[in-house]
């Protein structure tokens, strides 16, 4: 996906959020009326990919994921936005996404992928588990209540060996 993409992007990004309001840092209202150049910031990320999974058809968006980099560890990439439809849950569209995000953060450099999840999200965290990242004892983000999110950690040398 690049900036030109973000009317794609948006009606996906505003269906996850609409779906799991609890799952994302970022909330419906904030980017509900957000104007086109917010949606282009996002998607312009520097260094970052920006994916979009289709249905088998290849017509409808049905998941998203951003991988970035982490600007405080260069060992280490970021997996962001996060999301499948609901209608495909269970087909393998979060390991295709978690895969190729996998993959580019390989191809950057990075030796392992991170990513943050709310604590009550099991589904969520099931899913990651399923796909090699397991729970760090790194501290997540303060939610509201004095809660942290959950910080996991997926090390990324067995695709390096493969990409050898």
């Amino acid at each position: 996906m690049s900036a030109d993409d973000w009317r794609a992007w948006r009606s996906v990004r505003l269906a996850a959020l609409t779906d799991a309001p609890g799952a994302f840092g970022s909330r419906l209202q904030e980017w509900a009326d957000a104007p086109e150049d917010r949606w282009r910031e996002r998607l312009s990320i520097p260094g970052a990919i920006d994916l979009l999974a289709f249905d088998d058809d290849g017509n409808v968006p049905v998941g998203i994921a951003t991988g970035t980099p982490d600007g405080d560890n260069d060992s280490r990439a970021e997996l962001i936005s996060m999301w499948v439809d609901l209608a495909v849950r269970g087909r393998g569209v979060a390991t295709v996404l978690i895969t190729a995000i996998a993959r580019w953060a390989v191809s950057t450099g990075a030796a392992t992928l991170t990513l943050s999840v709310m604590p009550d999200n099991g589904a969520a965290r099931r899913t990651y588990e399923r796909n090699g990242f397991i729970v760090s004892h790194e501290p997540g983000d303060l939610l509201p209540g004095g809660r942290r999110e959950l910080v996991m950690l997926r090390d990324l040398g067995p695709e390096r060996t493969a990409s050898d």
